[in-house]
């Protein structure tokens, strides 16, 4: 069976990266009149078909892909983004053994559970009850879901070095990163255990929040299998029609959106990582609820910090800064060119800023990610990736409403209530100073052996005057070209510079002397 499935797999996919990876050099060439964007559609729609008629595994695959920019072209991300709402579901005689093999017998444990799921997910679906006279909902794991992955996951570690033949090299990197990290949160979703301990941490990080609700969790009636939450209704966040009959304010909805998840992402330890919209409901007075969180983003202090000095540094159009906590977040990969990378993202951020300097939309801001990182040999680290997919479903969702919006407005509001935009100068003068020390440690070495090599200079001089102008001058080159290095290799640019333009001079004066 596994070799068949691989061979079925194989010659299902094939078609769709050999049309990625045309698709994938002429968006890369960014040559307008060589883009055909219906056939790129229907590309992208060949590969979503091909990836629900795989199943469950692959449909989750195309879920993580379809916020991949550094992977795929735009039109790409627009059609596998449909995977996000509806999966169809297992029978619901195949999931109450799983439920009663876990928590017991359901009549006895539960009041009523409607046996129409839902929704339904790659992972699991999700049905309604009734326990002890509370509304909840059961989220179930499919039925044999575990063989499933398991035997899947294999057939791709098979399957993806002969395709990766098929595709240029920067997008081979990206893609053995990416599965790695894919296989790593698949494991994580199946297990409700943690989803349930993911839940309870983001409820408690935003307990203080008066724009968002978090389900409470029963414990009791929870698994590794199954995960039972308090039922909580609302209104889909992009029902237009729904949201204008009750009057919410679209425009303010899209800030709230913005404002809960990037103060996850900025202030805590963890951040929801799947808002499609089908995990965001709105009350009928404009509060947030959120659901699913099987699939998180954990980011410590040190990459919040670099993320914060990145955003900055956009703002503030300065692409050498920019690299630099790219560089720092390990995006980009070992040997890259960075005067190519500069202005690439130079060029991207004046495209970007246009006449409005201070007023980064949400679509020039991931037209930069899409277009540059597509370009360039870049890179997501694990819960990078996962930052990029929650910030781009959520530019979906601003795209659905399509108000007036700005989003580097929202997300200075964030970090100056949070007092996060001093720490992150703070943090780039850190950077600085340990550069300066640096060269400082580099200059000091370079003129210890200045004074050894005067001091055999000088009785070379002594026996050979005639030629001092000459060595001066060689020498002085000499320590020029070593300085440039320390110049150019420095952080603290403008101080290294005087260093060196320092020990040039010492060196020449040095000379003259003799």
């Amino acid at each position: 069976m596994p070799a068949a499935r691989t061979i079925q797999v194989f010659v299902k996919l094939l078609p769709s990266v050999l049309a990625l990876r045309r698709d994938r050099k002429t968006w890369i060439s960014q040559k307008k009149n060589e883009m055909d964007l219906e056939q790129f559609r229907k590309n992208a729609r060949r590969a979503l078909s091909t990836f629900i008629s795989l199943g469950p595994v692959y449909i989750k695959l195309g879920q993580w892909l379809s916020s991949r920019a550094d992977i795929l072209p735009q039109p790409y991300l627009e059609e596998l983004a449909k995977l996000q709402d509806s999966v169809p579901v297992a029978p619901f005689a195949q999931v109450k053994p799983i439920i009663e093999k876990d928590l017991g017998p359901i009549d006895e444990i539960f009041d009523e559970i409607d046996t129409d799921s839902i929704s339904g997910a790659s992972i699991g679906q999700v049905y309604r009850g009734s326990a002890s006279g509370q509304q909840i909902v059961i989220k179930v794991k499919r039925p044999g879901i575990e063989k499933t992955v398991e035997q899947d996951l294999r057939v791709l570690k098979k399957i993806l070095p002969m395709a990766l033949r098929f595709v240029d090299p920067n997008l081979r990197y990206s893609a053995k990163a990416m599965l790695s990290q894919f296989i790593e949160t698949v494991y994580e979703e199946m297990d409700y255990t943690i989803e349930s301990q993911n839940l309870k941490k983001i409820k408690d990080d935003m307990k203080d929040s008066s724009q968002v609700i978090v389900p409470s969790v029963f414990d009791d009636l929870s698994s590794k299998n199954v995960l039972t939450m308090e039922y909580l209704p609302g209104i889909k966040i992009t029902d237009i029609q729904a949201l204008d009959e009750k009057g919410i304010d679209r425009e303010q909805l899209v800030i709230d959106v913005h404002k809960v998840f990037f103060t996850m992402l900025l202030k805590h330890s963890i951040f929801h990582a799947d808002p499609h919209p089908g995990n965001i409901a709105v009350t009928d007075d404009g509060k947030l609820i959120l659901y699913d969180y099987g699939m998180v983003g954990k980011i410590n202090n040190e990459t919040r910090f670099k993320l914060i000095r990145l955003y900055l540094a956009l703002v503030e159009k300065n692409p050498t800064r920019v690299v630099n906590a790219m560089n720092d977040l390990r995006m980009l990969t070992p040997g890259y060119n960075r005067s190519v990378i500069e202005k690439g993202i130079e060029l991207s951020i004046g495209a970007m800023h246009g006449n409005k300097p201070d007023e980064m939309e949400v679509q020039s801001l991931m037209e930069l990610a899409n277009q540059t990182m597509s370009k360039f040999p870049f890179v997501l680290p694990k819960n990078l990736a996962l930052y990029m997919r929650m910030a781009s479903i959520i530019e979906g969702i601003y795209k659905t409403h399509n108000v007036d919006f700005k989003f580097v407005k929202v997300l200075k509001k964030i970090l100056e209530e949070e007092n996060l935009i001093s720490r992150a100068y703070v943090e780039e003068l850190k950077i600085s100073f340990d550069g300066f020390a640096k060269s400082i440690d580099s200059a000091l070495r370079v003129g210890s052996e200045m004074e050894k090599l005067r001091d055999e200079v000088s009785v070379y001089m002594k026996k050979r005057k005639p030629t001092i102008l000459i060595g001066g001058s060689i020498f002085a080159s000499a320590i020029f070209v070593g300085s440039a290095f320390l110049f150019q290799s420095s952080e603290s640019l403008g101080m290294s510079g005087m260093i060196c333009s320092g020990l040039v001079m010492a060196a020449s004066v040095l000379f003259r002397k003799y």
